[in-house]
């Protein structure tokens, strides 16, 4: 097993955890807000306020009696994405893709019927996979149709793309894209591949799974490093904004790309991981000195968008 020397990582500007959580997340978001980011109701309803796109709400269940309910919500829809309001790590993300009569198909192929979708809004509504084990509430959203640009990019899901936001300016980004591994979710700690994005061009740097490089989706085998991302610069302004609406100095948006509707904010987090670094190449800390380095901070997210784009 290989260490790695402590004082080359400070010097490389590599953000470890204990000085996230003590210096970053501890100093820079107020306890008070946090909720706006947990919970994923509370964020959609305050992004509206905001008039920051997220994908529709198609209505939410809070009690167990209200479980049949369901029905009602997606009765339209051929597919749609039932998420538990305070889940973390994309636990208990239950992606519908397509509705043929009573069944209900994954994006994986796998079919569920109503009775496995109202055992999976019962376990979100106990707990199973919020922060904590507390009660929670099941959100229904419609499904996001992801833009052609990324066929072979991603694998049975929609990718996403993650900016951390540092005292409102776009300091890193990534790319998140679904796996066979991943079940169809953008989600690191579940298999997804991320890969890092020039903050100036919205084109592809490096790309990792579980921690290691890879050069190619391993499923679709497409060369990582033809990404690039459409609407880069709606992309960052979004992210910015999040910082205006939350307060929140440390901040990770998650934003998809619907192919009608362009960018959408998908959830916000408070505390977003560190494997960004790895995926870009660059310690975090490296970016943030920068932004510290700023005399007048910019009040306009325009302005703090250019700042990113021109010093990174």
């Amino acid at each position: 097993m290989i260490f790695a020397n402590p004082f080359k990582l400070k010097e490389l500007g590599i953000l470890g955890m204990n000085n996230r959580n003590i210096n970053y997340i501890g100093k820079l978001n107020k306890r008070k807000n946090f909720p706006l980011v947990d919970d994923k109701l509370k964020t959609k309803q305050i992004a509206q306020e905001h008039n920051i796109a997220v994908p529709e709400l198609l209505g939410f269940i809070e009690y167990q009696v209200q479980i049949d309910n369901f029905k009602h919500y997606i009765k339209d829809e051929n597919g749609f994405v039932i998420k538990p309001a305070q889940g973390s790590g994309g636990k208990g993300i239950l992606v519908i893709v397509k509705t043929i009569g009573n069944k209900f198909i994954k994006p994986n192929g796998v079919e569920v019927g109503y009775s496995d979708i109202k055992r999976h809004i019962s376990n979100i509504l106990s707990g199973l996979y919020s922060l904590g084990g507390k009660n929670d509430v099941a959100v229904f959203e419609k499904l996001v149709e992801f833009d052609n640009v990324f066929d072979g990019f991603s694998f049975e899901g929609v990718p996403d793309v993650r900016v951390v936001v540092y005292k409102g300016y776009p300091a890193l980004a990534m790319m998140r894209l679904s796996t066979s591994n991943s079940d169809g979710k953008a989600n690191l700690h579940q298999g997804a591949v991320g890969v890092g994005i020039d903050i100036k061009t919205g084109k592809a740097l490096n790309a990792v799974q579980f921690d290691r490089p890879v050069q190619v989706h391993p499923d679709t085998q497409k060369p990582l490093k033809e990404l690039k991302v459409p609407f880069w610069d709606d992309i960052l302004l979004l992210a910015s904004k999040c910082y205006d609406m939350t307060n929140m100095g440390y901040l990770g948006a998650d934003i998809v790309i619907d192919k009608n509707k362009g960018p959408l904010v998908l959830e916000l987090n408070a505390r977003p991981g560190l494997a960004i670094q790895i995926a870009n190449g660059i310690g975090a800390q490296t970016r943030f000195k920068k932004i510290d380095e700023v005399k007048y901070k910019e009040s306009a997210p325009e302005k703090r968008v250019l700042f990113s784009k021109t010093n990174f």
